[in-house]
């Protein structure tokens, strides 16, 4: 994302530039000393943000920002001002925000967060995502743009339990050839030959029926004693999530959305509704990698000025993963960097309390010496505030 920058302050200039570059989110296009030459420059080229001072001779910044939308209507403006009383008036003129002179290094950061976020939501909004027509987190189901969701356990089209378990283990091996004789044992394991083979191609029937009811672009096609789902266009959770999710790293805007998107399919456990055994394997392979995404993605966040959005997803993943010293450490230091030690204090106590009733265990020692350490950090900190009143 471009930015330009519009000052008659050439070291005021530079100084942007320099935040920006050592930032390294925003790109600068261009800079300007005059807001007549940042809207000349505007006419013809593109730019998503203005970094505009207000106070400059002859037009200055308040005026020019409404002849710059007039340009672009979709730019954004951040006001740069060394009066904070025409903050006020900056927000009445819709800017996106304003920093004052001088720039402090953390308030440029959450100025710069603020704009991709902003930019990130408006380019969201404007796709139009695909929904799954396959879930298999926490349960299977169809969706049909005309139908509401629904589970498949209760779809007529599929009458028995074992149809329901064959379709979720063509969708588990979508698109690739599965033997009859994997099929038999994997689904009705020790049965009779002939009767299993039955009850196979009756399954297989209730499965075609389904697909072509909901018009789904899907075939259950058959070939050398083996069968496979084929389809090009039956879009399933699980594979929008394992793509979504190949690379674990999350160092840059596009991957920090790339992975909001994954953990947001992630509506519970691979098939966990379902007693199916072949499915546990995978289930904990996907269980593992939401663990580790939604901890990468959190430490982003955090990295990047969004304490509250990392403190907020680590907490709501310590409420699934109950037991995980790992993830209360990551929760306390995280307070700790926010200075609040007697809320990392707290925690620790209420996790070792949950530990010793539920599994009558002890925090990890490296936990309990890091508690030890926040609580001497706590007193300091509270003799430092002391002395300082």
């Amino acid at each position: 994302m471009r930015a330009i920058l519009i000052d008659d302050e050439k070291p005021a200039l530079a100084q942007i530039e320099w935040l920006l570059e050592r930032d390294g989110r925003l790109e600068v296009a261009a800079k300007f000393t005059s807001a007549r030459e940042g809207m000349k420059y505007l006419e013809s080229h593109k730019a998503e943000i203005v970094f505009l001072d207000i106070e400059m001779p002859g037009l200055n910044g308040l005026e020019a920002a409404e002849h710059i939308w007039r340009i672009d209507p979709e730019i954004r403006i951040v006001y740069i001002t060394a009066y904070s009383e025409y903050a006020i008036e900056a927000f009445d003129l819709n800017a996106l925000d304003y920093l004052l002179k001088p720039v402090h290094p953390e308030r440029f950061k959450r100025t710069v967060t603020r704009i991709i976020e902003d930019l990130s939501r408006i380019r969201i909004k404007m796709e139009q995502p695909v929904p799954p027509q396959a879930t298999t987190f926490k349960r299977l189901a169809l969706h049909d743009g005309g139908m509401s969701d629904t589970s498949l356990k209760h779809l007529r089209a599929l009458r028995t339990l074992k149809a329901q378990e064959l379709f979720a283990y063509f969708i588990h091996y979508k698109d690739q050839w599965i033997s009859k004789d994997q099929l038999l044992e994997t689904l009705w394991p020790g049965g009779i030959y002939e009767k299993t083979t039955v009850l196979l191609h009756t399954s297989v029937y209730q499965i075609r029926k389904l697909l072509k009811e909901w018009n789904v672009n899907a075939a259950i096609e058959y070939a050398l004693d083996s069968y496979r789902l084929a389809s090009d266009s039956l879009i399933i959770d699980k594979e929008l999530f394992e793509r979504e999710s190949a690379e674990l790293t999350v160092q840059s805007e596009a991957r920090r959305e790339a992975v909001a998107r994954a953990l947001s399919l992630y509506a519970g456990d691979y098939l966990e509704e379902h007693d199916y055994d072949w499915a546990v394997s995978h289930r904990t392979e996907l269980r593992q990698k939401y663990v580790r995404l939604a901890s990468n993605l959190a430490d982003y966040e955090a990295a990047t000025g969004r304490e509250k959005d990392a403190l907020d997803r680590l907490t709501a993943l310590h409420a699934q993963e109950l037991y995980s010293d790992e993830i209360c450490l990551r929760i306390m230091k995280l307070l700790a960097g926010m200075r609040d030690y007697e809320a990392a204090i707290a925690y620790y106590d209420k996790f070792e309390q949950l530990l010793r009733e539920d599994l009558n265990a002890d925090p990890d020692s490296t936990l309990a010496r890091y508690a030890e350490h926040l609580a001497k950090d706590s007193v300091k900190d509270s003799a430092n505030a002391r002395r300082g009143r």
